[in-house]
């Protein structure tokens, strides 16, 4: 039984249990599902030879396909679904849904499992992002999140939707910090990985409801954010935060102790500035980084080449809506923090009454 979802909602309101990549290691890591569980059908290297061997002699490659396929769903079998209960429901898709799902599922329905496939396959859900992504007005009350940097704006957003509201956390769907140094450990996902995730958050969000996305460039990181949504947050109303330079340096000290753990990493970062500051102003920072120094070397980051970046940045925007300022950015001051900042969201946009 195939599976022909006609919006990315119909996958979340199907309900599977499991929904399952059978494609290779490689094929997976590019792009997936999200929730997707990797259980190829082919490794990285029996897809390359099943396909040298297809176009010499397609009839010899179905049947070495075949068994190939045979013995990795016995092995799955055994072993990654050896503990499924006899009412498992998954969703298989390959490709673009057609021999490698198609074989793998009718293995699992021979056990008795409730098997399905994705009509069309990976292809068929990348369709669907894109036309999420690119070709659907982005209808969505956006409030951005402004701020100088180290104003704790990522944690601030988680917070937020603890309570209660609705965020877009781009920096995390991206793994980057936004910044030169927000480089975060396991490296950025694909540009289609990327925009998998965000179609999804983007379908869940409730349009008659504020939404909270952080402040970005049109890109975090490598990655690059769709034209409709750069647009309405460049157009949307902003909330500023203010904090003083030694409360944010503070904060970007704890934030970012991986870096400072990262002695060289560090101080390659620093020399990428090296073309936009003067030679002893970088020596100052690498004698900073050296001795470990995080906030020290935040503050004069931050004074010398991110607070007047920024400051050019935002005359392209629109004036905040209001500012909130917090003299004390320290662990136990971001809830209360966070409080403030909701009030200031809903007051902004208000929220439907209930019912």
């Amino acid at each position: 039984m195939a599976f022909a979802p006609t919006n990315l909602a119909d996958l979340a309101r199907a309900g599977f249990d499991d929904v399952i990549d059978v494609r290779s290691p490689a094929e997976y890591a590019l792009d997936h599902l999200p929730g997707a569980i990797s259980l190829p059908a082919f490794s990285d290297e029996e897809r390359a030879r099943v396909g040298t061997l297809y176009r010499a002699n397609p009839f010899a490659a179905r049947r070495a396909g075949a068994a190939i396929l045979a013995r990795n769903v016995a092995g799955h079998l055994e072993g990654a679904l050896a503990f499924r209960p006899g009412g498992w429901r998954p969703l298989l898709y390959c490709w673009r849904g057609g021999q490698r799902s198609g074989a793998f599922a009718t293995i699992l329905r021979e056990v008795g499992w409730r098997v399905e496939t994705l009509a069309g396959g990976w292809q068929a859900w990348r369709r669907l992002v894109v036309r999420r992504l690119y070709d659907t007005p982005l209808a969505l009350p956006l409030v951005v999140l402004d701020g100088d940097t180290g104003t704790a704006k990522t944690e601030l957003l988680g917070l937020l939707g603890a309570r209660g509201l609705q965020v877009i956390d781009l920096e995390g769907l991206a793994n980057h910090r936004g910044s030169l140094f927000g480089a975060r450990p396991g490296g950025q996902p694909s540009q289609k990985a990327f925009e998998g995730r965000l179609a999804m958050i983007l379908e869940g969000l409730d349009p008659a409801r504020p939404v909270v996305v952080e402040a970005e460039s049109a890109k975090v990181g490598d990655l690059v954010l769709p034209p409709g949504l750069w647009a309405a947050m460049a157009g949307a109303p902003r909330l500023a935060l203010a904090a003083p330079l030694a409360a944010r340096a503070d904060y970007l000290a704890r934030a970012y102790a991986d870096l400072a753990r990262d002695r060289a990493r560090l101080a390659g970062t620093i020399a990428r500035l090296a073309p936009l500051h003067p030679a002893a102003t970088i020596a100052a920072w690498r004698a900073l980084a050296e001795a470990g120094a995080l906030a020290p070397l935040a503050r004069a980051l931050m004074a010398a080449h991110y607070d007047p970046r920024y400051a050019r940045a935002r005359i392209r925007h629109p004036a905040p809506a209001a500012t909130l300022f917090a003299a004390s950015l320290a662990p136990e001051a971001l809830g209360p923090l966070a409080d403030r900042l909701a009030a200031a969201v809903r007051a902004l946009v208000p929220e439907p009454a209930p019912g």
